[in-house]
């Protein structure tokens, strides 16, 4: 029987695999794999704030798509990103120096800090230097490139553009799960090699579309509709320059606004356009939580 597998790269598709409360399984072998180099490094973690499946439209956190406690006391932070928005290397940076520093308690001392790792995967090229799909940074002396004493903070980055691996290709378990990450809607079975890896085929049968619910299929397809319409505006706003393709995004998010809410009110239509563009892009992150005009309008009186 031919099997229908959804899209790991959305927001919503990736927090139901990765960080729901049954997935704890699947997030350690996803980590050591891509952390690790496959070493079973990570025993036990905590998947902070877990998707919980039965809640479709409770996805507020737009920025990190999963977080994870580890049993050494590190905090990873997982994002899954489509689309290669202005200022996207800076937000990186942000979110992991924020947790860094957001780990100590009024009166708590340095020696409570423990290590944060971000772990970034792009469906797009991010470093034009390498053709290396997966690089690690960290901090570094520049002449003599030796570690600094503590190694605290470290960006991990997965490029699916640049994985070149087939099916058979495939070797590692790292390469195994990019794979799932960037082809499991082009697969039609669950492969033998994935099948005999407990956690990857617990993950296969999650992504697995017959074992959605209506809502849920219904939430993923208004992302994938939205994503696409996103790419489209970034494509125009390449071809025809900052302020028109800017002018085209706010058109995308207005039509997908109104698609999801009906009618939008002179006054909140009014702030939408005079928002900044670092704000548009995180409304355009978080448009699909909306379920009424007063979240929105909520929305708008935080981050406007």
């Amino acid at each position: 029987m031919t099997l229908r597998f959804i899209s790991p790269k959305t927001d919503f598709a990736f927090k139901k695999i990765f960080g729901s409360k049954d997935s704890k399984d699947i997030l350690i072998s996803f980590l050591n794999a891509l952390i690790y180099e496959a070493n079973p490094v990570i025993q036990d973690l905590e998947i902070i704030d877990p998707y919980n499946p039965r809640d479709v439209v409770d996805l507020k956190d737009s920025y990190l798509d999963v977080k994870a406690l580890l049993d050494n006391g590190s905090t990873v932070l997982i994002e899954m990103q489509v689309l290669n928005l202005a200022f996207f290397e800076k937000r990186v940076i942000y979110n992991l120096t924020k947790t860094y520093a957001n780990q100590l308690k009024y009166g708590e001392g340095y020696s409570y800090l423990k290590p944060v790792i971000a772990l970034t995967i792009t469906d797009f090229p991010m470093f034009n230097q390498t053709q290396r799909y997966l690089t690690r940074f960290s901090l570094k002396e520049k002449q003599e490139l030796f570690d600094y004493p503590d190694p605290e903070v470290e960006l991990i980055f997965v490029e699916l553009p640049k994985f070149p691996k087939t099916l058979d290709e495939l070797e590692s378990l790292t390469d195994k799960w990019i794979y799932f990450i960037k082809e499991a809607p082009s697969l039609e079975v669950i492969p033998p090699t994935f099948s005999q890896l407990p956690e990857l085929d617990k993950a296969m049968n999650i992504a697995n579309q017959a074992n959605l619910s209506v809502e849920e299929v219904e939430k993923l397809r208004k992302q994938e509709m939205f994503l696409e319409d996103q790419r489209g505006s970034i494509v125009k706003a390449k071809q025809e320059g900052r302020q028109e393709g800017l002018e085209q995004g706010i058109r995308w998010i207005f039509r997908f606004l109104e698609r999801q809410l009906g009618s939008i009110p002179p006054e909140i239509s009014q702030r939408i356009q005079k928002l900044s563009v670092e704000q548009l892009e995180r409304l355009s992150n978080d448009v699909f939580d909306f379920n009424n005009l007063e979240e929105l309008s909520s929305w708008l009186l935080e981050n406007g």
